[in-house]
């Protein structure tokens, strides 16, 4: 089976690193049963060049080959917002290679790559969770899942950020391989193959920078009210624009309404005081702006994936 792996400009190194230990250790398998290689690994870039992995001359896309499965890696997190124009090169390549029946995987932020070529539109998409807005501002026709840690459609294949990418690799191993091999490869690289979201490990990065003024002034007001007031209203309301205006113009701007900023806010607060703290879950709630433990509860587990009393005991620094 072909499969590349592109050397995008401003990749991670360790992205790609982590491929080509994991299916290296994949043909290691089955030449240790005596067969043939799985795995055709090539490194492909968009010229010539030399290689900076060990063993693997990289080969230029100009030269036409067709890969079975192609993999995106995971880019610099300083590299965003320049990233899509330094490789606008690759988009109608990976639209060819689709096109003749590739498979396709992005891995963590690489998933903006891989939206940009329009292969994403209408279909279901994660990425790095910390990106999810970034990422569903830049590509609304993509139908983000910020919680999945794998998404699959159509030969297209996201995966969540960081160590989520060895679950979509061991993914990919058992659709093309076998289980068995997927549970050995896991096994090797310690990975829990049951993982099923990364929400939790997430945290609330609104976006700032998207130039207009009124959202900013009310991102602002929210951030600075959220404990006390009750509704979106209370704190929006010196905001010179009609709330429909606000909405769709705060929407557009940072990817969710007033109402989901306001409660990502406070969930956020929550969170860092069960992580920071020795309060109760009550005390937790009334500092983060909330005034019902129940509703609390279920807020609070819809946006973590976990329970506060849960998400306490796996992240609090003073948990013996």
């Amino acid at each position: 089976m072909k499969l590349g792996i592109l050397l995008t400009s401003e990749h991670r190194l360790l992205s790609v690193a982590a491929m080509l230990d994991v299916f290296q250790t994949v043909n290691r398998f089955y030449e240790e049963a005596g067969l043939e290689p799985f795995f055709d690994i090539r490194l492909l870039q968009l010229g010539e060049g030399e290689s900076m992995y060990s063993g693997y001359a990289p080969a230029s896309i100009r030269a036409g080959e067709h890969c079975d499965l192609i993999l995106v890696p995971a880019f610099k997190p300083e590299a965003m917002p320049t990233l899509l124009s330094q490789n606008r090169e690759w988009f109608p390549w990976l639209v060819r290679q689709y096109s003749k029946g590739a498979h396709i995987a992005s891995f963590c932020t690489g998933a903006f790559l891989l939206a940009a070529t329009g292969l994403l539109d209408g279909k279901p998409a994660t990425t790095h969770i910390n990106a999810e807005y970034a990422f569903a501002s830049s590509f609304p026709n993509v139908q983000i899942q910020a919680d999945a840690v794998v998404t699959e459609m159509d030969r297209i294949y996201t995966s969540g950020g960081a160590t989520n990418s060895f679950h979509l690799m061991i993914y990919l191993i058992e659709k093309f391989c076998n289980r068995s091999v997927a549970v050995r490869t896991a096994k090797v690289f310690s990975v829990d193959i049951d993982r099923k979201q990364q929400t939790y490990f997430g945290t609330f990065l609104p976006i700032e920078d998207h130039g207009d003024d009124l959202v900013k002034q009310a991102q602002s007001k929210i951030k600075k009210s959220f404990r006390e007031a009750n509704t979106i209203e209370e704190i929006i309301v010196d905001v010179p624009a009609s709330r429909r205006n606000l909405v769709r113009r705060f929407k557009q701007a940072t990817g969710i309404t007033p109402i989901e900023y306001l409660q990502k806010t406070r969930i956020e607060a929550a969170k860092q005081l069960l992580e920071q703290s020795r309060q109760s879950v009550q005390e937790v709630m009334l500092d983060s702006g909330y005034n019902d433990l129940k509703s609390f509860r279920i807020l609070f587990k819809k946006n973590v994936g976990m329970t506060p009393t849960a998400y306490r005991d796996k992240f609090n620094a003073f948990a013996s």
